[in-house]
């Protein structure tokens, strides 16, 4: 199929009309006439309905048109790559992960990010449950399981660990547990599992040291960690929380430091159309960097 024709006709598709779509791409009306009288005569099938009030596409042309759709798209992001490569990183950037993960750990490295790119403009999106990256929702997940499509690109960053943690008006009010057992006389946080977690075993203070089918009974539930946090930081009991969470504000005490719960690892993760894209690259090498430094 002729290229020069089928963009000829998605330009006539989106103007409605020849004279509109030769103003568009500066040629006349009778040349854009031609090339779609060309293009319907190449296929066999008339692509418009012509009437007094402009063009309308048959039904063969609405499947040619979505089609041509499709490629333009195509073409305006692969454009956008080149001349993206070949300047400063610049452009929106939507980055997609848990509400406890962004509100905690990404939002406090994403000053520094966006003063060293100030023209890349990051929206970010929280919620518990997964963005399809490869129908563009978002650019790029940070998912704190391993991602099963093949065509995205995955990059490990770091593993977080869970433990358990109490604010100290907590703990004066109802003292520190040091056994297991003790744990039956205090408030836990628990996950509400009628929601699902992005990872597994996260209400494992419920259980730890007892009998297979015994659960403590929390005294609050809440379907996500950043509330969790917020609750163990007003005193409200014990949570387990992951380790990104330790050295906040609300000074949060680790409890039965020797007790390790669940870990899990977190992947920065992109499709592969955005493999060229230096937008994502900056983004996920300054992470690594930071994570690195975090290390130290």
């Amino acid at each position: 199929m002729d290229w020069d024709k089928l963009r000829i006709f998605h330009a006539v598709s989106e103007a409605g009309s020849f004279t509109h779509a030769g103003e568009r791409l500066n040629l006349t009306q009778s040349s854009v006439s031609r090339q779609i009288s060309g293009l319907e005569e190449d296929l066999g099938v008339p692509l418009f309905h012509r009437h007094a009030r402009g063009l309308k596409l048959t039904e063969q042309g609405e499947t040619l048109y979505r089609t041509a759709q499709e490629i333009a798209s195509k073409l305006t992001r692969a454009e956008a790559l080149v001349t993206e490569s070949m300047e400063r990183p610049r452009g929106p950037l939507r980055v997609t992960t848990t509400v406890a993960l962004g509100s905690v750990w990404l939002t406090e490295r994403l000053k520094d990010f966006l003063g060293m790119y100030p023209e890349i403009e990051v929206s970010l999106i929280l919620r518990e449950d997964e963005l399809n990256l490869s129908m563009r929702q978002a650019d790029v997940a940070i998912r704190l399981t391993m991602p099963q499509q093949p065509d995205l690109i995955q990059k490990h960053l770091f593993d977080l660990h869970h433990g358990a943690f109490a604010a100290p008006a907590y703990l004066e009010q109802f003292g520190m547990p040091h056994s297991l057992n003790d744990l039956e006389d205090h408030k836990l946080i628990a996950y509400d599992e009628t929601y699902h977690p992005p990872f597994t075993n996260v209400n494992w203070l419920l259980d730890a040291g007892l009998d297979s089918g015994y659960q403590r009974k929390p005294v609050l539930r809440v379907n996500n960690l950043y509330a969790m946090y917020r609750a163990a930081a007003t005193g409200m009991g014990i949570a387990s929380l992951p380790d990104y969470m330790v050295g906040l504000t609300s000074g949060l005490i680790p409890i039965l430091p020797k007790l390790k719960g669940p870990s899990h690892k977190a992947y920065f993760v992109y499709p592969e159309e955005m493999r060229n894209s230096r937008r994502v690259a900056v983004l996920r090498d300054f992470l690594l960097r930071r994570i690195a430094e975090d290390n130290r």
